[in-house]
């Protein structure tokens, strides 16, 4: 009866906050998720799973492996003949300018162009068959089981696929890449002889959004990923195939917001034990926790903890030296797991066994 009670007040509470509950959610997705974006924790999802075609979300992925193959933003691209024309969204290149990598960029995030995807391969690699051959590596790195790359740009093109679930680490990645959170973050811009204006109209529509990507073809609709922040929380968006992404992102954007609280679970450098110590002057050593962990939890969710450590230890020891972990779980799952480690250093000190007689047969030794 009281459970039955408290899940009335809850249900009473969202129609009056005209917050959606979970199992109110509904989106015209083919497929969707809702992640928070620091620890990766799912908050919803549907068919989040499936294989579908992703568009020009696709360019999240070539923009982190530009960033990552060692070029600088500063560095001129000769733009080539066979990076020109291509179909689709485009930065209009024309043969033999040279624009930054910067630049490009830009065009490649805000403008969605085509050419400009297929010139940072072509660049960055030597060509756009092994860009898109580290695009795969790259996603193989970041645990995206179900993604397949067969060009830079999203074009469809038969085994260029994705799921909601894959692209959301990829965004999560991406936001962790102080470059490309800046360029998403971008309304309009003007760089390189040209003015570029954000697709992604959720950057003045809703509070807080911090940008990705758009995308469409007409085999995988319309595509979208945004990203949001409030109070030191991240969430992240993902809809593949949805013709009303702007209202669907922004209710479950809401929804995240509403329902989990970014939670610390562990703060750093927090003392956990005294450990004994021998073959020192000292006869303990403190523990600390070696991290300051976040965790989004929704409403009456208790985290429980299980401690693993060393009983006692010989020294030397080194400050910030590994002496175990704290493994948090939510329910069964593990969710985070904290290293323990030694608050200071401890050298080894042991006394001298010899007595003066050691010391004076010592003196008649050959």
């Amino acid at each position: 009866m009281k459970k039955l009670t408290r899940f009335v007040l809850c249900f009473v509470l969202c129609l009056a906050l005209n917050i959606p509950s979970a199992g109110a959610l509904s989106v015209g997705a083919s497929s969707a998720i809702l992640i928070d974006g620091e620890s990766g924790r799912v908050l919803w999802e549907h068919n989040a799973h499936e294989k579908r075609y992703i568009a020009s979300i696709t360019k999240l992925m070539t923009a982190l492996v530009v960033m990552e193959s060692g070029h600088k933003l500063d560095e001129l691209v000769e733009i080539k003949p066979e990076y020109t024309g291509a179909e689709g969204s485009s930065m209009y290149l024309q043969s033999g300018e040279k624009l930054s990598i910067e630049a490009l960029m830009y065009g490649l995030l805000l403008a969605s162009g085509n050419d400009a995807a297929v010139a940072l391969a072509g660049y960055c690699s030597g060509s756009v068959e092994a860009f898109v051959a580290q695009m795969n590596r790259k996603a193989a790195l970041l645990g995206m089981e179900n993604s397949h790359f067969v060009n830079p740009n999203g074009l469809t093109q038969e085994g260029h696929c994705s799921t909601a679930a894959d692209m959301a680490k990829l965004a999560a990645a991406c936001m962790d890449n102080e470059t490309i959170a800046k360029i998403v973050a971008t309304r309009s811009i003007s760089i390189g002889g040209r003015t570029f204006t954000n697709h992604n109209k959720l950057l003045w529509r809703y509070e807080g959004c911090v940008g990705m990507k758009t995308g469409y073809t007409e085999r995988s609709g319309r595509t979208l990923i945004s990203c949001a922040e409030r109070s030191g929380q991240r969430l992240i968006v993902v809809t593949l195939n949805d013709p009303d992404d702007w209202t669907d992102h922004t209710a479950l954007l809401d929804y995240g917001f509403a329902n989990f609280t970014r939670t610390q679970i562990v703060s750093g450098g927090a003392v956990r034990s005294k450990l004994p110590i021998t073959g020192s002057l000292l006869s303990f050593v403190n523990v600390e926790t070696g991290a300051t962990i976040h965790y989004p939890l929704a409403q009456g969710e208790q985290v429980r903890e299980e401690v693993s450590l060393v009983r006692w230890l010989h020294a030397p020891v080194t400050k910030g030296q590994t002496a175990g972990t704290v493994t948090y779980y939510l329910d069964d799952e593990i969710i985070a797991v904290c290293p323990l480690v030694y608050g200071s250093s401890v050298a080894l000190n042991v006394l001298s066994r010899r007595n003066l007689i050691d010391r004076m047969l010592d003196l008649f030794q050959p």
